[in-house]
C-alpha cells in the first residue's frame, strides 16, 4: 500500500472536536478519516478513561456509521479486528508517550508505523484480515 502523507493536528482542541463529533454523532462523515479515527481513539485512551473502550467502542462507532448514512455489514462499515488492533497500537502509544500534550502524542502516532493504515497488514495475511469473520469478530494475527 502506499503511504499517504498523514493529516497532522494543529491543537488538543482539533482532537477534542473530532472525539466529541464521534460521541454525539455530529462529526461530518468527510471528516471521518483515518487520521480521525486514530485522533478520537487517542482523545478516548487519554481523556476518557470512564469510557469503557473495549465493551462501548464497537457500538459508538457503529452508531456514528449509521448516524451518517453508513451501514455496518459483512462487507462495510465497523470492523472488529482492525478496530482492536488500533485499540491496542494507540493504548501502547500513550503509555509510551504519557506525560506529553495530546496533540503532540496523536500527532507522533500519526507519523510511526503503528498510524500507517496498513500496519494490521504487518499481522495479518489481506485475507484473513479483510475477511467476514474478521470484521465480525476479533480474529487472532496468522502472521506473527
Amino acid at each position: 500500500m502506499t503511504a499517504l502523507s498523514p493529516r497532522l493536528f494543529a491543537s488538543a482542541d482539533a482532537i477534542r472536536r473530532i472525539g466529541r463529533g464521534l460521541l454525539a454523532r455530529s462529526l461530518p462523515r468527510p471528516e471521518w478519516t483515518h487520521d480521525a479515527h486514530l485522533a478520537a481513539t487517542s482523545w478516548l485512551v487519554v481523556e476518557r478513561p470512564d469510557i469503557d473502550l473495549d465493551a462501548e467502542l464497537p457500538g459508538i462507532i457503529r452508531r456514528y456509521n449509521e448516524s451518517v448514512g453508513g451501514r455496518n455489514t459483512d462487507s462495510e462499515g465497523y470492523h472488529e479486528t482492525i478496530t482492536r488492533v488500533f485499540l491496542a497500537a494507540v493504548r501502547a502509544h500513550a503509555a509510551e508517550t504519557e506525560g506529553q500534550d495530546l496533540c503532540t502524542r496523536v500527532n507522533a502516532l500519526l507519523l510511526s508505523d503503528r498510524g500507517r493504515r496498513d500496519w494490521p497488514l504487518r499481522f495479518y495475511s489481506p485475507g484473513l484480515l479483510f475477511s467476514v469473520e474478521a470484521r465480525l469478530s476479533f480474529v487472532p494475527p496468522d502472521l506473527s
